[in-house]
């Protein structure tokens, strides 16, 4: 039984093209189509409901130091509205997901949770938890979840807000957006300024078209999960069951920014020893020859094995075909020219630095 979002009934009475995503219902495009929705991101805004995303609260005293030793990312010295990237990590030193935590007051913090990993990601941390002074609590189903990006996202949500976060990856807990009270975090998975705007889930379908209604003459279009990939491919960003997984590192997803290795201790940590520079990386690739590369198709350095991709597809922006792979770091060298095997057709790529988009503003 796959749930649905509070705004199911708007995207099935909108020409929403509804699809089984994470155990949700969502869609996948509009009428527009992908790439009409993604230019749409790229040169003005769109709008995405990502309510099928996990949200936990952890609170307490204790509340900070069990983040230290669960994720990979240091938390002392992060100041109050602030949100940050890091990992989770198995004894093994492989991904067992990748999420932000925001610090919503002195001891307690949010963690914002890819959708397919609620369930498990909820039980690794309430199995991990240590001392009385701290609690757990998955909030997921009392919130909504909508994501304005795109350049014009902000001048949009000026006409609906006072309590806009200036920097990025920073949020506004007592937010108030056309009326309504939200969590307004500056954040973004379309390498787009952009926001998220957390709200009580009979709250959404208001919500989301004040704010279609304030930037209908800027452009804003409905988005689906689509243009979402496609957007986040272009801009390099990672996917959980993709670039990362439990039998990959931090440093093999080039995710090492993430990971405090001067830190005491966290889980992982001992495994992850002297792997800074791991044997095989992520890296992208730009198709040079004919087709397009999706995932899991090998990947050949003249005729040996050199690694498999993770992600690929045409980028609308870019007008090419491109993918992220994770292959040999001896291979990983931009230009290096490469051949990937798409169903038993030898497919000519370079190897080319991440990411392949970067915004001009």
């Amino acid at each position: 039984m796959e749930n649905k979002t509070p705004l199911y009934q708007w995207h099935k009475a909108h020409g929403g093209k509804i699809v089984p995503f994470a155990g949700y219902l969502l869609p996948v495009q509009y009428e527009s189509g992908v790439i009409t929705e993604h230019n749409a991101v790229r040169n003005c805004a769109g709008l995405f409901d990502v309510s099928h995303m996990g949200e936990f609260v952890i609170k307490g005293q204790a509340a900070l130091s069990n983040l230290q030793r669960i994720l990979t990312n240091d938390f002392t010295g992060m100041s109050l509205g602030r949100v940050r990237y890091t990992l989770m990590c198995n004894e093994k030193g492989g991904v067992v997901d990748d999420l932000v935590v925001c610090r919503m007051d002195e001891d307690r913090y949010m963690l914002v949770v890819n959708a397919a990993n609620r369930d498990k990601d909820a039980a690794w941390i309430r199995e991990r938890l240590s001392g009385p002074d701290v609690s757990f609590e998955d909030i997921s189903d009392s919130i909504a979840e909508i994501a304005l990006q795109g350049p014009a996202s902000t001048a949009i949500l000026g006409t609906l807000s006072k309590t806009i976060p200036e920097k990025y990856y920073t949020l506004i807990e007592n937010g108030n957006v056309a009326g309504i009270d939200c969590v307004v975090s500056r954040t973004g998975y379309t390498g787009e300024a952009g926001f998220e705007l957390f709200c009580p889930p009979e709250k959404a379908e208001s919500l989301w078209e004040r704010l279609l209604d304030a930037g209908k003459g800027a452009g804003l279009i409905p988005c689906g999960l689509g243009a979402r990939d496609t957007l986040r491919l272009e801009a390099s960003m990672p996917l959980y069951g993709h670039e990362m997984d439990e039998e990959v590192s931090p440093f093999e997803a080039a995710l090492g920014f993430a990971v405090r290795m001067d830190k005491p201790d966290f889980i992982g940590k001992k495994a992850l020893l002297g792997k800074e520079r791991p044997q095989r990386v992520r890296t992208g690739l730009r198709v040079t020859g004919r087709g397009i590369v999706r995932e899991h198709e090998d990947v050949f350095f003249g005729e040996k094995p050199a690694g498999k991709t993770t992600s690929g597809t045409f980028c609308p922006w870019l007008k090419g075909a491109f993918a992220m792979a994770l292959v040999d770091a001896e291979v990983a060298k931009p230009g290096t020219p490469v051949t990937v095997d798409v169903r038993g057709r030898r497919v000519e790529a370079e190897i080319h630095a991440l990411p392949f988009y970067t915004k001009p503003y």
